[in-house]
């Protein structure tokens, strides 16, 4: 659920945050997105029943575990997935499109796509596209182009850098017990694609702050100075991955990690006063 705070983004670069008809609409769209992301994840982890339950910590999962029946979860699945869907449509019908688009990436990405190497971890890094496009037309604003590929880029290298971690803490004896997709990885490949992407990722982040339509929206090119978090944060990130020993997922490392923690609540907080300066400097004066 934490990934559904993508859903936000439009909201707050467009600088809507404080419009609180828009905020109610994009909190309730980001609501519709955990109903949505929960019933595939339900797929995903019913498919994989017998492959998560040879993970050291995945078979604790309720359907692997066989604390939760395939049948109910079944249910479950179908009717959080057509729930959203309609919901969505009496926000938009591009955001019930949306939705849908999202069920069917993922319906494909559990039975086909996830067993092919990088395709899998470009259709997570698409997931994250569609968060932050169905954030941006459920309340009606322009998406910044240098955004939606900064998204996708970071999503990509999140991803990735998960394959590199169970590759190698949990899959080196046998790859096949775990993910299959993993046999067809390199570790060493992965390194090279990690660094490239992080070099990318930051150089199209700095491009979007000193971009023409991003000073033009903010009224200053002070953006940039947010750049050290962001270097910084995929930096620890990749530390993070490198972990071996840690068979917890990199993700959940991540969002439990006092120096990642610190480093993200400083750029939210440096980001916020840049772009809404103006709005708070009204309310202080």
């Amino acid at each position: 659920w934490v990934k559904n705070l993508f859903v936000l983004a439009p909201l707050v670069f467009s600088k809507q945050l404080g419009n609180h008809s828009l905020a109610t609409t994009a909190l309730l769209t980001m609501g519709l997105f955990c109903l949505v992301s929960s019933a595939v994840y339900i797929l995903n982890d019913i498919v994989d029943r017998h492959l998560d339950a040879a993970h050291p910590t995945k078979c604790k999962r309720p359907i692997a575990s066989g604390a939760l029946s395939v049948p109910v979860a079944r249910g479950v699945t179908g009717g959080l997935a057509v729930s959203s869907v309609f919901i969505g449509a009496y926000i938009s019908p591009m955001v019930s499109l949306l939705l849908t688009a999202y069920v069917l990436l993922n319906v494909l990405y559990t039975f086909v796509l996830k067993r092919i190497p990088y395709v899998d971890v470009g259709c997570i890094a698409l997931g994250f596209l569609l968060r932050v496009a169905t954030g941006g037309f459920a309340i009606d604003v322009h998406l910044s182009l240098w955004l939606m590929v900064c998204t996708f880029l970071l999503a990509f290298l999140l991803g990735l850098g998960k394959r590199k971690h169970e590759l190698e803490s949990v899959a080196q004896s046998s790859p096949a017990t775990t993910r299959l997709v993993l046999a067809y990885y390199r570790s060493h490949h992965i390194d090279w694609v990690l660094r490239g992407l992080g070099v990318v990722t930051i150089l199209c982040y700095a491009a979007y702050t000193l971009s023409a339509p991003t000073i033009q929206q903010f009224g200053t090119w002070h953006l940039v100075f947010t750049l050290p978090f962001v270097v910084m944060g995929l930096w620890r990130y990749i530390v993070l991955v490198s972990r071996v020993s840690d068979a917890q997922s990199p993700t959940d490392t991540m969002v439990r990690d006092p120096l990642f923690l610190v480093n993200m609540g400083a750029w939210v907080v440096v980001v916020g006063t840049i772009v809404y300066w103006n709005s708070l400097s009204s309310m202080l004066g």
